[in-house]
This record gives C-alpha cells, sequence and structure tokens, in this order.
C-alpha cells in the first residue's frame, strides 16, 4: 500500500467519521493521539448540535488535492486540501454545508515497507490560530506577524480603491442596506479571495468587511487606523485600511458604536438575524472577539447560517460547535446590521 492510498483512505474514513459521530473508523491506521482525542471532543460536541436542531447527517464527501510534499522523519508529510460537502435533513428540508480545510498530514511507513500509518494531523490554518495580538493600544488584531509592526499611518483623502473596488465607491450614497447583495458577494467570494482587495493570511473579518460593502455600507473615511470603517487599497507597497476593516474586535466594536452609515444594534438571542447580519466569536470568553462570519441563510428552526473565511465556509451552523477554536467559555455578539444607512 502506498502512501497516496493511506491518504484516501484518510479521506474515505473521516467521512464515515463525521457521519458516525466516532473516531473509530481512523483507528487502525491514525497512530497520533493528540488528533484523536480532539477529534473525539468535536464530533461529541458536533453530536450534541445535531440533536438539539433534529438534524440528521446524510452524507458527507470530500475532494483530496495535494499542495506539496516535504520529508518527515523517515516518511512524508503532505499539505492538503480538503474541499467537503456535508448534506443533512430536518424534517423535510435538506441542507448543504460546504467547507474548505487546509492540513499537513505525516505518514510513515510500517516497519516491513507494507503498509503506511498517519503518525500527525496538523490544521495549516484553522479558527484557532484566531489569537489576540495587541500591535496599537486600542487595535487587537488576528493575523501573525503580518500586523504585527503596523502603527497609525495618515492616508491621502481621496480613496486609492484597488480595480475591481472602485466601480463601488458609489454605493456609499445608497440609503438602505442590500442584505441580498451582501449574501450574493458572501456566496461568490466564500471560497476564493476577491483579486481586487489584499489576501490577507487569516482574512475572517476583511471578508465580511467586503460583504457589508458589496451591501451597499457606506465607508467612513478618517485617515486614521483606529477610527472609522475603511479601506483605501495599496500606496507605496503597503495596504491602507482601518482596523475595523480587517479585525474582528475592532469590527464588532464599529457596528456597535457607530452612530451614522454602517451600524448595528446588539440582539439577545441568534434565531434574531437575518441574512446580512454579522456574528463575532470570542473564544476565550475574555470579552475579545476573535471571528466574524455573516449569516446567509436560515434553517428549518429559524436559526443562522453562516459564511466565513480562514476556514472558508458557506451555509456552517452559526455556534461553531464544531470548530477546534470553540471551548466552554466561547461567547457570541450578534449584530443585527441597520437596514437604514
Amino acid at each position: 500500500m502506498s502512501w497516496r492510498t493511506t491518504l484516501y483512505d484518510y479521506v474515505h474514513h473521516r467521512n464515515r467519521m463525521d457521519i458516525e459521530h466516532s473516531v473509530e473508523p481512523m483507528l487502525p491506521f491514525v497512530s497520533d493521539e493528540a488528533y484523536l482525542s480532539a477529534e473525539r471532543s468535536r464530533l461529541a460536541r458536533r453530536l450534541d448540535s445535531d440533536r438539539e436542531r433534529g438534524l440528521l447527517p446524510v452524507k458527507t464527501e470530500t475532494r483530496l488535492s495535494i499542495r506539496q510534499t516535504v520529508p518527515y522523519k523517515n516518511g512524508i508529510a503532505a499539505d492538503c486540501v480538503l474541499k467537503r460537502i456535508a448534506v443533512g435533513q430536518i424534517g423535510l428540508e435538506a441542507y448543504e454545508e460546504q467547507r474548505v480545510e487546509q492540513e499537513r498530514i505525516c505518514l510513515a511507513p510500517s516497519p516491513d515497507g507494507e503498509a503506511w500509518t498517519i503518525q500527525r494531523v496538523e490544521p495549516l490554518l484553522g479558527e484557532q490560530r484566531l489569537r489576540l495580538k495587541t500591535a496599537h493600544p486600542g487595535a487587537l488584531l488576528e493575523a501573525d506577524d503580518e500586523f504585527e509592526h503596523v502603527g497609525l499611518m495618515r492616508a491621502p483623502s481621496v480613496p486609492l480603491l484597488g480595480p475591481g473596488v472602485a466601480p463601488l465607491a458609489g454605493t456609499a450614497s445608497r440609503r438602505s442596506y442590500n442584505r441580498g447583495e451582501a449574501v450574493r458577494y458572501a456566496d461568490k467570494w466564500w471560497d476564493g479571495n476577491n483579486p481586487a482587495y489584499i489576501a490577507f493570511e487569516v482574512d475572517c473579518t476583511s471578508y465580511i468587511s467586503q460583504c457589508l460593502f458589496a451591501g451597499g455600507a457606506p465607508m467612513n473615511y478618517t485617515d486614521r487606523r483606529d477610527a472609522g470603517w475603511w479601506y483605501k487599497g495599496r500606496l507605496g507597497g503597503q495596504e491602507l485600511w482601518s482596523f475595523s476593516w480587517a479585525v474582528a474586535e475592532s469590527l464588532q466594536f464599529y457596528l456597535r458604536t457607530s452612530r451614522s452609515g454602517l451600524r448595528g444594534q446588539e440582539v439577545v438571542s441568534a434565531g434574531e438575524l437575518e441574512p446580512g447580519d454579522v456574528i463575532a466569536y470570542d473564544w476565550d470568553g475574555d470579552g475579545r472577539f476573535q471571528h466574524s462570519t455573516i449569516v446567509t441563510a436560515k434553517d428549518a428552526n429559524g436559526m443562522p447560517l453562516v459564511n466565513a473565511h480562514t476556514v472558508s465556509s458557506r451555509r456552517r451552523y452559526w455556534d461553531y460547535r464544531d470548530s477546534h477554536a470553540w471551548t466552554t467559555r466561547t461567547q457570541y455578539r450578534f449584530i443585527h446590521i441597520s437596514d437604514a444607512l
């Protein structure tokens, strides 16, 4: 058996694992105890969530592609992209969730060389990496070194929007939030990056800002990184944008405190949200938010289904209990975007 065959077996049994809510299918050829333990916890949470929703898993399909391979001890490490489709049913209504995940899967041959085992599975980019850094007082940043040394920047008063963004600048004159357009944008770019904008390594909040802008939200140009909500494109090799454009903590704060243009109202429960609204996630329960999603649909129970980046997701159930970033301390902020802009 080749290492490639073992990879494809892993994908097949991972599909079984998600349908059965059990790691048992993985045990014959996965020896990574940390991975198996994390999966047991995740699957238990997913089972609880599915039961609460009355959702019956119907099928899961995964397409695997290998980006690159590198040596790993006496074996090989494969950087893989997993494009997954999960279909579930609530009553007579079926729901299709899509997700793109990236993993490094490390394999080693057996002593007799006739088989391969998976010794380690490591997410290359996952929600659990969304940990906060402070690059400037009051600015909490979610990406890694790319944001670490960013300070305040003075920017020209005239927006310098990239190709493909400039035609949208006229949306600042709109007087209502177009939820349909925000959702259409979210669905178009859920698994890719609009080349008109910078592609941050961790871009969950930039993606949400783009969706809001596509829905007609006017940018608030303050020329200050720590104020307003704006993106001005590239100038002198640097991208100019406000913290609220690209940082989950800053966006949710801006939406709740803005008094004109783009603004939102915090509501008590997820069920009160509509497509085009925003959810912020505080994984650690310490009052600082690290992730953002946009509501793009609702299920038969009237609960939100969301799109997101970082782990690219479409029509994912809003509570994220199936994420390795989720903890028992996780808190949510439900923000209803004002229809009048």
